[in-house]
């Protein structure tokens, strides 16, 4: 065996993951000079180079884009090492490593507390970004549970639904549109819309919406954030898709309106998601039960 170590496969990881050896310090709660030292000691090991200088940032060389895959392949291995070991023990205590697509950030804190109230010696790391990067993870096997709002069609994973997600179009309250009952779909085409970027899973079921019922999407500006776009909405500057999860305090203070289009809102679900062939821990599957369990009475009384 060569001369390389756990914490030197971890932090070419997150460089890997960052593209940028100062984001991944961050990350990592070190220095620079500390990930640089990790992972010039990875290269002396192997006698390579794994990455190389772009600028201000770094890209993988070959070498470093074969090393990735299975440097993702045996960190994978060694959570089920340890999801294994935790089996034998059987202890419900331990670490989840929990990713969540952004919209779910408005209620996973809640139940994240309610299930520190039944297992306090459980450690959650959670990861909250859009759902093209969230399947990234679940794929690379980075994450032990994945919370979205629509099974992955192109994974080979267990997706069980354990609450409802009402989405629903919103505008400003003295909006034209806010004082009309049961439009049809179709009085949509003559506004324009906020919406949230390309990979967001709330921005593909809005495009899927649309298309269902053949009418054109304008798209007055795009959005990172369901926040950033409430304030848009509130704002005046157009209308947009939302999850209800999300409007809680803003329906209820009237600074927002939900416009009554005939068979909305649109109810999809949301999920508790890992890789079929994922060995659980028990902690992951505490969790994932008491999210099948309690998760979605939890939430509606939450939003």
């Amino acid at each position: 065996m060569r001369p390389y170590t756990l914490k030197q496969l971890q932090t070419f990881l997150e460089v890997a993951r960052q593209r940028s050896v100062s984001k991944a310090a961050e990350r990592l709660f070190v220095t620079q000079p500390a990930v640089s030292m990790q992972i010039r000691q990875l290269e002396d090991a192997f006698g390579l180079a794994l990455l190389e200088p772009v600028g201000r940032n770094i890209r993988l060389t070959h070498a470093g884009e074969a090393f990735l895959l299975h440097a993702q392949a045996a960190m994978g291995q060694l959570k089920d090492l340890e999801a294994q070991m935790a089996d034998h023990v059987g202890l419900k205590k331990g670490r989840i490593d929990l990713a969540v697509v952004s919209t779910a950030k408005y209620f996973i804190p809640m139940l994240l507390v309610q299930f520190g109230k039944l297992f306090d010696g459980i450690n959650v790391q959670l990861k909250i970004d859009n759902r093209e990067n969230i399947l990234g993870m679940l794929a690379r096997n980075e994450a032990d549970l994945v919370v979205m709002g629509r099974a992955p069609g192109d994974l080979d994973c267990e997706a069980i639904p354990f609450a409802t997600n009402p989405l629903a179009i919103v505008a400003p309250p003295d909006h034209p549109l806010a004082r009309r009952k049961q439009l049809p779909f179709s009085a949509l085409a003559d506004y324009r819309f906020v919406v949230r970027e390309e990979g967001s899973g709330t921005r593909a079921a809005m495009e899927r919406l649309f298309a269902q019922h053949n009418t054109p999407l304008k798209v007055e500006m795009e959005m990172p954030s369901n926040e950033t776009i409430k304030q848009a909405v509130m704002a005046g500057m157009g209308l947009s898709f939302l999850s209800m999860r999300t409007m809680r305090h803003e329906l209820a203070g009237g600074y927002m309106a939900l416009v009554d289009i005939q068979g909305m809102p649109q109810v999809g679900h949301w999920y508790i998601t890992h890789l079929s062939q994922k060995k659980l821990s028990p902690a992951a599957r505490s969790f994932k039960e008491f999210l099948i369990e309690q998760g979605g009475p939890l939430m509606d009384i939450w939003s």
